[in-house]
């Protein structure tokens, strides 16, 4: 028999896509307290069955998918704009591919609509139902609001029908940086593209015996289990060196690793390997918000991860991305960087922040390309001794001083126009390359 809480959600999940919901609607409707309601609404929401839009309220959506998370959606467009939809909610799920300004005559516009595209507009009706016609989502600038024949139109359609208070440039300039964020993003490495699922996971219950554990790793030739409740939440993890000449008939619960280090899936790979290989851990269990066990990530899967997406193409330039390129090898194993407009504060001296990631990125390039490592930067120490202003150029210098398999420490020498400007001590983790 079906909990209150797995009906409610069966319940939820027979909605038609687009239709509203609220806490008070469920308990009424399944006869429920608010609270049960509440938690079970919270639950389809990271189940992505509805999704809560400002001035729209909680509405079922279709049902996410991975490849829908890694591109930009209208909902998150209403959201990045301040919008308001007015109709076509069936389709806030549905990817955006680009989006065309509709500041042209009706028969021109013809040529640039598409589907999976967004047609920014203002107070048309006519341009307005000519888009939604053809496929596009419609999203109205100026704080002016669609008719009603419109919303039957996008409704209909199933395209979303967002209107904006901001004017069309401030929206296509915050849309387009969306996109571009939204592809930088995709760059990153994160934990659930890498992760074994639960469905291939080997764990442990708390109440299970050593006796259990010995089965498990003659079977699956692994050493370390997730230890989970009955209700599936992580409690601890179990290594060979916990069960070491303990009698079989031990319960896991008295021997296991309590609160162990775990990721969530939207983490980056980079700051897990932090953990991973600093501390040595081989596996780390991956959870849900609710500390539900949903797969394990090994280290072993990160080093080829880290070490693979070095190989991958750019769609996008992040801060540090900028920065890199403008630094220029030299012959004598240091590194040059122009101070730019861009890299200064307001007193027109270099920001602390462009110092210190043009510093790490030299850093990178020194251990990457010479000593054939990748690395993640531990710790940085700088002292600023001479002001650097706009346009002096900077000679940055790289030693390590200490070194072993998993670290290595390196100062670093920062001139200006020949004059010692900075100093740095950077201490590293280091992924030998295969």
């Amino acid at each position: 028999m079906k909990t209150k809480h797995e009906q409610i959600l069966a319940f939820i999940e027979s909605l038609p896509v687009g239709e509203k919901l609220s806490v008070r609607l469920i308990a009424k409707e399944l006869n429920v307290s608010e609270g049960t309601a509440y938690r079970a609404i919270k639950e389809a929401d990271n189940l992505g069955l509805v999704s809560t839009i400002e001035r729209v309220g909680t509405v079922r959506i279709e049902s996410k998918n991975s490849e829908n998370i890694e591109n930009l959606t209208y909902e998150e467009i209403v959201k990045i704009i301040d919008g308001e939809v007015h109709g076509g909610f069936q389709g806030l799920k549905k990817t955006l591919a680009k989006f065309v300004i509709g500041a042209m005559t009706e028969e021109a516009m013809l040529r640039y609509i598409s589907e999976e595209s967004l047609m920014i507009i203002g107070n048309r009706d006519k341009a307005q139902e000519l888009s939604l016609l053809q496929g596009a989502a419609v999203l109205i600038t100026g704080g002016f609001k669609p008719s009603e024949n419109v919303v039957q139109l996008a409704n209909q359609k199933e395209l979303p029908l967002i209107s904006t208070s901001y004017d069309t440039f401030t929206v296509g300039t915050m849309i387009n940086r969306a996109m571009t964020d939204q592809l930088i993003k995709k760059e990153i490495l994160r934990v659930q593209n890498i992760y074994t699922p639960i469905e291939r996971t080997q764990y442990l219950e708390k109440e299970n015996t050593v006796y259990t554990y010995r089965m498990l790793n003659q079977k699956s030739t692994h050493s370390r289990f997730p230890v989970v409740l009955p209700d599936m939440r992580l409690t601890g993890i179990v290594t060979a060196k916990d069960v070491v000449g303990q009698d079989d008939s031990v319960q896991i619960e008295k021997v296991m690793t309590r609160n162990p280090a775990y990721a969530k899936k939207n983490m980056s790979v980079a700051s897990i390997a932090h953990t991973m290989i600093w501390d040595g851990l081989e596996v780390m269990p991956v959870v849900a918000d609710d500390m539900t066990l949903v797969g394990v990530i090994s280290r072993q899967d990160i080093m080829k991860a880290m070490q693979s997406v070095q190989k991958q193409p750019q769609s996008g330039d992040t801060i540090a991305d900028q920065i890199n390129q403008m630094i220029k090898e030299s012959d004598d194993e240091s590194y040059i960087f122009q101070v730019t407009p861009q890299s200064t504060d307001s007193m027109g001296t270099i920001s602390f922040g462009v110092l210190s990631e043009v510093i790490t990125e030299s850093v990178y390039n020194y251990l990457s390309q010479l000593k054939k490592k990748n690395l993640v930067v531990e710790q940085m120490n700088l002292h600023y001794f001479n002001m650097i202003h706009l346009g002096n150029s900077l000679t940055i210098k790289p030693v390590v001083f200490d070194e072993n398999r998993r670290s290595a420490r390196l100062d670093v020498h920062v001139y200006s126009e020949k004059v010692l400007a900075a100093k740095a001590l950077v201490v590293c983790q280091l992924i030998q390359k295969k």
